[in-house]
């Protein structure tokens, strides 16, 4: 398979996977940390691998004979000429649409970590070839028995953990800085996705993901503290099913490898005897659905617009890329976040994109408005 982003958490992740099964890794992306990606050469022998800067090359391992592509060409090509039939996408941020359309276009399944790819091209991607790895949306493909012929649903609920300030008191958090916004209090992830569920528009992306995915407008979400409930499904009799699972994201990507490879899903049953994934002690556990509170998320106001005009994806996530960049490097508060990103789909709200084109002509145009808000 080809991983894009194997020094990240479900790179990281992707490859355990690998090794307990023994699984062959043509095709290795990665970014800066070199050093992290010699260990994976290592240990996995991949034929290709990608970094990010041409400088980087002579730091890469002499034990390493295969072909080295850089920047992001290098990824399209390293794709084009892998023969590999999965991608996992595990890029970060708008960097990672190309390479989801490109895998595409050259017949290739992706299994998307990469939720930018939904949230800005969602309408020009066949996501009948996309296997979602996010825990909420792999959580629903759960629910549906990972059947394309959909069972009729009535609506989707999702869940959230509330991220680094779910108790601080409302007062305090405009001025928060980005040391106190990292302390995720329930896992360990990479920055930007903690920050993203800080501000909950980690969560406007997966309701936007389950848009484009299953078709509907019919989404909700509530804050589960445990982050054991990931998903349910409200279907027409009344009933609701859900889904309660550890958060680890080894087990969302297992699946997505099993079906991604054309596995039988008995590949899958000494999985659950996995030392990094513990059954769920559920019993004496208490389990609220909260819902998200607008005073303390203000952005979650625009959960029903962004369904209403979908395509309004490509103003969020170009205007949250360069607001979260600033609040990492200490040029503004959390706080101004909001401001930034709510100006900018204000003031681009009737500009929607009708075709991939005028997808990275608008992402450039508002990452440059929301440059001059800083």
């Amino acid at each position: 398979m080809i991983i894009l982003g194997s020094t990240g958490s479900i790179g990281i992740n992707a490859l355990a996977i690998a090794k307990r099964f023994s699984l062959e890794i043509e095709t290795l992306s990665a970014g800066k940390n070199i050093s992290l990606l010699n260990e994976q050469i290592l240990e996995f022998n991949p034929k290709n691998i990608v970094i990010a800067n041409k400088q980087d090359i002579p730091k890469i391992t002499k034990k390493f004979s295969g072909k080295i592509y850089y920047g992001k060409e290098g990824i399209l090509e390293a794709i084009s000429t892998s023969k590999s039939s999965l991608v996992i996408n595990a890029l970060v941020g708008f960097l990672g649409l190309e390479p989801t359309l490109h895998s595409l276009k050259e017949g290739k399944k992706v299994a998307l970590a990469n939720k930018e790819s939904l949230v800005v091209g969602g309408d020009f991607i066949d996501t009948s070839k996309i296997i979602p790895i996010d825990s909420e949306h792999f959580s629903l493909a759960y629910l549906m028995n990972f059947n394309s012929q959909i069972r009729p649903f009535k609506n989707l609920y999702i869940t959230a953990s509330g991220g680094a300030f779910r108790d601080t008191p409302l007062e305090e958090i405009p001025l928060q800085n980005a040391t106190n916004a990292l302390k995720h209090p329930n896992w360990k992830m990479g920055k930007k996705i903690t920050i993203d569920s800080a501000t909950m528009v980690n969560k406007l992306f997966e309701v936007l993901e389950a848009h484009w995915l299953l078709k509907t407008q019919n989404i909700d979400a509530y804050i589960e503290r445990n982050s054991q409930i990931h998903a349910l499904v409200e279907f027409w009799d009344g009933s609701i099913v859900a889904h309660f699972a550890n958060a680890n994201m080894q087990l969302p990507i297992a699946y997505a490898i099993t079906y991604g490879l054309g596995l039988k899903e008995e590949f899958l049953q000494s999985f659950s005897h996995s030392p990094l994934i513990p059954s769920i002690n559920f019993v004496n556990q208490h389990y609220t659905l909260e819902p998200i509170c607008t005073k303390r998320y203000p952005l979650w106001n625009l959960k029903n617009s962004l369904l209403e005009n979908p395509k309004l994806g490509v103003i969020l996530n170009a205007a949250n890329e360069v607001a979260v960049e600033a609040f990492l490097c200490h040029t503004i508060p959390f706080g101004e976040i909001v401001t930034i990103i709510q100006k900018t789909l204000d003031y681009f709200h009737q500009t929607l994109p009708n075709s991939l084109n005028e997808v990275f002509v608008l992402d450039f145009e508002v990452r440059k408005f929301a440059q001059n808000l800083l």
